[in-house]
């Protein structure tokens, strides 16, 4: 048997709006490493903890939740170390329609969505025809009190633009062995790049877990 430390960011208040310092706290404990005897039972140790902003929904009344740590994505990052072509930080631009028409002269054939509100609305009016848009997140409406509107459905008809919601990793489970091996594959060919060390924010642990997920936001 041995006694180890836990460390546990929890909800001190209900979050409305922008998630504040004051709102997370860390709260630390002992607990006991045993198994029942004769069990085939096993300890696990969690070395990452993955901190996304769908978390700012589950933060709401009558709804907690347990906040691990890493991740934090910068152009930088995205450029220099994951090796994509171009970025842009959507809070930095004015006018999204322009940076997307800067960085997509010809238009967009494919547009993974998980920011929605204005972002959304500036990319459909630069999609192309038959274009997809597989919908998984709407990060910045998680913490608005009043909702951005979407403006430029029509697009949708007058380009043929296909747009499927539902993206969720629970729902569809029973595909996670091909796409590990669709990963796998990629990954040998160097069609995909993947590293923690990469992606891991320097100094990110469950002590900066607080920050680290405000900044996602």
């Amino acid at each position: 048997m041995a006694q180890v430390r836990n460390k546990q960011v929890v909800l001190r208040n209900y979050v409305t709006g922008f998630p504040k310092e004051s709102d997370l706290n860390i709260v630390e404990s002992t607990t006991i490493l045993k198994l029942p005897e004769a069990s085939n039972e096993v300890l696990l140790k969690n070395l990452y903890l993955s901190c996304d902003p769908y978390m700012r929904l589950f933060m709401t009344k009558d709804r907690s939740v347990g906040v691990g740590t890493y991740t934090l994505g910068s152009v930088d990052l995205l450029k220099n170390k994951l090796g994509f072509d171009e970025a842009f930080n959507y809070k930095e631009e004015p006018d999204l329609n322009a940076a997307l028409k800067r960085y997509f002269p010809e238009g967009i054939d494919i547009y993974f969505e998980n920011v929605g509100g204005k972002t959304l609305d500036a990319v459909l009016l630069n999609m192309r025809v038959n274009g997809r848009i597989p919908v998984c997140g709407m990060i910045s409406q998680y913490n608005l009190t009043q909702l951005d509107g979407v403006t430029n459905l029509a697009n949708l008809i007058f380009k043929r633009v296909h747009m499927q919601v539902g993206y969720l990793q629970y729902s569809d489970c029973s595909l996670n062995g091909r796409g590990c091996g669709t990963i796998r594959q990629a990954t040998a060919f160097e069609r995909l790049r993947i590293g923690i060390d990469n992606i891991q924010h320097q100094g990110s642990n469950v002590d900066s877990a607080n920050e680290d997920f405000r900044f996602l936001l």
